[in-house]
């Protein structure tokens, strides 16, 4: 977390002319401005923590999940523009001083993906993350040290507590937590408002919003405070804080 602020998340990294969550998605995002890397992890067949948002290979027309093929397998399908998939592994190696964020996908996925960012001694750059409590606790377990942002649950209970204007309850909740990676929105619900931010802040939590592709968002959002910006288009991000400022 030693990024510079405001902080630019390449979701999937940037899919323009290249798929996503591949080291051609990587490459174009860090040179285009990405203060971090945002990407998924799955479990493949043979153990090995892959890279990929998707569970199986729906997307391209294929019935077989990501869990039901190795690695080497994974790695001879084409992807397009000369990509396939690729290893959480290789991806830190690719990228040896590129910071990682890092959302476990299943249950299954926790000790590969631990088990690559302690081999590529990457702990210090990456942070972690998952949407299920159990899951996040555990890769934070296994990996000493390592920062992580709430899970849904975390999120969902700091919300309460920092609406009703109780911030040890928002503290203590979101121990162990550097973060708080929230869409703007869920449903009828406005999450990222003035007072959440400054309720985050106050305990010392940053803001990450997911997913702004609108430029105009981008500068709305970040001048009501939030700390990073979650998005599939890092190009017009970077393009947007250079005029801001």
């Amino acid at each position: 977390m030693d990024a510079p602020h405001p902080r630019v998340f390449a979701h999937r990294g940037l899919a323009h002319e290249a798929p996503e969550n591949t080291l051609l998605a990587f490459v174009k995002a860090l040179a285009g401005g990405a203060t971090h890397l945002e990407t998924d992890v799955h479990v493949s067949l043979d153990g090995v923590a892959v890279i990929s948002h998707d569970p199986d290979l729906t997307a391209l027309e294929r019935d077989v999940r990501i869990d039901q093929l190795t690695m080497t397998e994974l790695k001879r399908i084409n992807l397009g523009f000369g990509q396939s998939f690729t290893s959480l592994a290789d991806a830190l190696e690719a990228f040896p001083t590129a910071r990682f964020n890092i959302d476990i996908k299943t249950d299954a996925a926790a000790e590969p993906a631990a088990r690559a960012i302690r081999d590529q001694r990457a702990t210090p750059r990456v942070l972690v993350t998952s949407f299920n409590e159990p899951r996040r606790q555990r890769i934070v377990d296994l990996l000493p040290g390592v920062v992580s942002s709430a899970s849904s649950p975390l999120v969902a209970r700091a919300l309460a507590a920092a609406n009703l204007g109780l911030p040890a309850l928002v503290r203590r909740t979101l121990a162990g937590c550097v973060a708080v990676q929230v869409p703007e929105r869920a449903g009828m619900i406005r999450i990222v408002t003035p007072r959440f931010i400054a309720m985050m802040h106050r305990v010392n939590v940053e803001v990450h919003v997911w997913t702004v592709n609108d430029p105009a968002d981008m500068i709305r959002l970040l001048d009501l405070g939030v700390d990073g910006i979650v998005t599939d288009r890092t190009d017009l991000a970077v393009a947007a804080l250079t005029r801001r400022t």
